[in-house]
């Protein structure tokens, strides 16, 4: 029988046996009516689960991680002499503000604070004192933290001042409800790996049709990661323009078929209940949550290390990690903090179990349980 290792990183994601096996398949040339088909499917269900009108909205596939939407819609949907927003409050949103960088776009980091939702009135501020700006990128879901930012009141703003509002939801795709026309988006992305708990490898951008083709007369950017140019070869050819992960594709068709029959609200509710279920193990053995209830997504709690002198991460990691758990480290610069994710094909009584692991590891290591912190002032 396989081993089943429970994934508490913020991804990839722990997934369903069958998701697994749905790799296996006849080797088959990507280039065939048969494959093509397949392709097809996945893009019709992801588009529909941002609940997307086909007629608007078109999902762009590509090879690689989620790094690549970043990279492809930053890069793709700038016009000329316009300027990007960059609303900067943590690792992901400052990796967009990195890409701008490598590219040399013109942008505005605006920073915020770390451990809490951005101030939307210096949002407006900024918007309405640069006339300039063409584009706001924001990450959804920052998983370095959990923090939860205010996309459709923030996409309001965005649409007020005539700028393109792009939402990197790569750790809230197919796990929070989002409803695309609704919550103000123009783009987002996610890869498989996360949300609809697939397997690494395939990315997708899904976006405004009318804004992808207005992009064709922006300066292009890159070969590969130009949005234009892959969303146009797929419409003429229903075909990626290079070479798709197959056997991942196929993975993720069986991964959108699970979502889909597990139900939006079922599958949400789930991840709230793991959710829950986390945070009180790490309350009740003491532990400090970085985010403040009410502006966490409930999809990652982020908990501060202790101030003990017996606490060591990696010997944590590994206890847990040689008996299937898999816990990870934080993304805060001189912050020390763990994550604990609520993705995947799990449920409360995976986390029961990983909490009798944790207390055994904490024990084993003469960690004071409840753990202890200084007062901070």
């Amino acid at each position: 029988m396989r081993k089943r290792n429970i994934l508490l990183n913020p991804g990839p994601a722990t997934t369903t046996d069958t998701v697994k096996m749905a790799q296996v398949v006849s080797d088959i040339c990507p280039r065939e009516k048969e494959f093509v088909a397949v392709m097809r499917e996945v893009e019709e269900g992801l588009l529909k689960v941002v609940h997307a009108d086909p007629e608007k909205y078109a999902v762009v596939l590509f090879c690689g991680s989620g790094t690549i939407n970043m990279d492809i819609c930053l890069n793709s949907l700038l016009p000329e002499g316009g300027k990007i927003l960059i609303i900067n409050n943590g690792a992901y949103s400052r990796r967009g503000m990195e890409i701008c960088e490598a590219y040399g776009l013109p942008f505005i980091n605006l920073e915020q604070p770390l451990n809490h939702q951005p101030d939307l009135q210096v949002i407006e501020n900024v918007l309405r004192e640069n006339t300039d700006i063409a584009v706001v990128y924001i990450t959804h879901h920052e998983t370095g933290t959990g923090l939860l930012n205010p996309i459709r009141e923030i996409g309001r703003m965005v649409h007020k001042y005539h700028a393109t509002f792009i939402v990197d939801t790569t750790s809230s795709y197919a796990m929070r409800p989002i409803d695309i026309e609704k919550d103000k988006i123009d783009f987002c992305m996610a890869s498989a790996q996360k949300g609809i708990m697939a397997m690494t490898g395939l990315s997708y951008v899904i976006g405004r049709k009318s804004l992808i083709e207005e992009s064709a007369n922006y300066p292009r950017r890159s070969y590969y990661c130009n949005l234009y140019m892959q969303y146009q070869y797929a419409k003429e050819h229903g075909e990626m323009h290079f070479t798709p992960p197959v056997q991942v594709v196929y993975a993720a068709r069986q991964a959108l078929k699970e979502y889909f029959a597990e139900g939006e609200a079922n599958k949400w509710a789930r991840h709230r209940r793991v959710f829950r279920a986390i945070r009180k193990g790490l309350t009740d053995l003491g532990f400090r949550i970085y985010i403040s209830e009410g502006e966490e997504a409930e999809l990652v709690a982020a908990a501060l290390y202790p101030q003990d002198e017996n606490w060591n991460f990696e010997r944590i990691h590994d206890y847990c990690y040689e008996r299937g758990f898999t816990i990870y480290p934080g993304k805060v610069e001189n912050t020390g903090m763990f994550r604990l994710c609520a993705l995947g094909a799990i449920d409360e009584q995976d986390i029961e179990a990983f909490f009798q692991i944790f207390r055994d590891a904490l024990t084993e290591y003469q960690v004071s349980i409840p753990v202890k912190y200084k007062d901070i002032k």
